[in-house]
């Protein structure tokens, strides 16, 4: 194979991460041509109405996967946290990459960091999983929908709509934009756990053995186990955006710690789970750990969750 065709939407994340990924192809793979074939998705178009209410995060993948499947591109370049866990009948999840900062972070033009928020403060955030661990720290907080990509988000800060934003510090760090605002400040893991998949990006492939071969050398063994685990505990909850779900996976040596959180989105009922094992032990750990929290009544609160998620917030 001469030439690879990367379907991608047109935001500068997903323009960065698809270039990155071109680069690093055209580098291991003399001779090869990369090209992106740049479209729009139903979620770029629709910024007026929560994810949540119109079919969740596969909006940003769908358009994507239609190209592959019609033989107009051979892979997409996903932010691994937005990729659904089942793919369509020719398509498959070929390459999860080295994570960034797996952190959240809070954006402010005036304030450094969450405890100095003032009361009432005004935070931007669509994420339910954010909403909750929010609440849950600050009831007094006024949680406020945020839409649009990553300039927009933080153009609508700096004209004064928010005293804070929350977004991934990856895509922050990728698009070199943590100097935008007075106030990029990274919250630890022990406030506010990330999202499945979170830093890491997804590849999404046709399935087919070359293109495989090909993209394969993008793969990272840490970042394959901390996901997986990850991705299973959210398989097994059934969990999609409508709900809020925090699970981290971290490798530290040889260890393998793994924290969740789920419940309501004022954060007024929560179920917490964490577990400790060895890296080789993770292709059951977070099957294990979801079960737990659904011997704990996972599965009836999560359902209360939608329902006030779809019902009462948006």
């Amino acid at each position: 194979m001469k030439k690879l065709i990367i379907a991608t939407r047109g935001s500068k994340l997903a323009l960065w991460q698809s270039e990155h990924v071109k680069a690093e192809l055209e580098k291991a793979h003399s001779g090869l041509e990369v090209e992106l074939s740049i479209m729009m998705t139903k979620g770029d178009k629709i910024l007026d109405v929560a994810l949540a209410k119109i079919g969740g995060k596969g909006l940003f993948t769908k358009e994507l996967e239609e190209a592959m499947l019609r033989g107009e591109a051979h892979i997409a370049v996903h932010s691994l946290k937005d990729v659904p866990m089942e793919f369509p009948e020719g398509l498959k999840l070929g390459v999860i990459t080295k994570r960034e900062d797996v952190r959240d972070a809070m954006l402010s033009e005036k304030y450094s960091s969450i405890e100095t928020l003032p009361e009432g403060a005004v935070v931007g955030t669509t994420s339910l999983r954010r909403r909750m661990q929010l609440l849950k720290l600050r009831p007094d907080f006024v949680i406020k929908n945020l839409r649009g990509n990553v300039n927009t988000r933080i153009r609508k800060l700096k004209e004064g709509e928010f005293d804070a934003i929350i977004l991934a510090s990856a895509g922050i760090k990728r698009l070199g934009l943590e100097g935008e605002v007075k106030y990029f400040t990274p919250i630890s893991k022990e406030i506010m756990i990330p999202a499945s998949g979170q830093a890491a990006l997804g590849i999404e492939i046709i399935d087919n053995a070359e293109v495989e071969h090909l993209v394969s050398i993008l793969n990272d063994e840490n970042a394959i186990i901390e996901t997986t685990v990850e991705r299973d505990f959210i398989r097994i909850l059934q969990g999609g955006c409508q709900v809020p779900i925090g699970v981290n996976a971290e490798i530290e040596g040889e260890s393998l710690h793994v924290k969740a959180i789920i419940g309501l989105p004022d954060g007024s009922e929560l179920i917490c789970e964490e577990t400790t094992t060895s890296k080789q032990n993770y292709e059951n750990v977070g099957q294990e750990l979801a079960r737990r929290v659904l011997d704990q009544g996972a599965k009836s609160l999560l359902e209360r969750a939608e329902k006030i998620a779809l019902s009462e917030i948006f």
